[in-house]
């Protein structure tokens, strides 16, 4: 179940960063370029290939370090694996948790702009 909720959310995320690259706004010219060796007016796959192979490690990195964390490296307080019994689908909160003091954003909020809603709310929002 987890693993279906994860790759759901990847399945998601990479669908639309596909759309949002094959946009002129993201693939068309810029007055200042977003990286090193940056050709507008290309497919999302050959603007993968030409980002630095740099880049692409920095990434690679980033995901790997959410996955560690994601799988308990940082033991956040009353977090419990989905194998034995927690939320399948759960991410931890990690805005001040990451060790090195640099995270002030969660992923699943980061900018708390809305209140809590109560349980009655939830619930509304649920029947309809």
């Amino acid at each position: 179940r987890h693993a279906e909720i994860k790759h759901g959310r990847i399945a998601m995320a990479g669908f639309l960063g596909f759309l949002a690259q094959s946009t002129p706004l993201v693939a068309g010219e810029h007055a200042i370029l977003p990286y090193r060796g940056y050709v507008p007016d290309v497919t999302p796959q050959e603007q993968w290939a030409n980002i630095p192979l740099i880049g692409k490690l920095q990434i690679l990195v980033f995901v790997g370090m959410l996955e560690s964390y994601g799988e308990g490296a940082g033991s956040p307080e009353g977090y419990v694996h989905y194998t034995k019994g927690g939320l399948p689908g759960y991410f931890p909160d990690i805005a001040g948790r990451a060790g090195f003091g640099q995270v002030t954003f969660d992923l699943y909020k980061p900018f708390p702009i809305f209140p809590e809603q109560s349980a009655e709310q939830k619930e509304r929002g649920r029947r309809v």
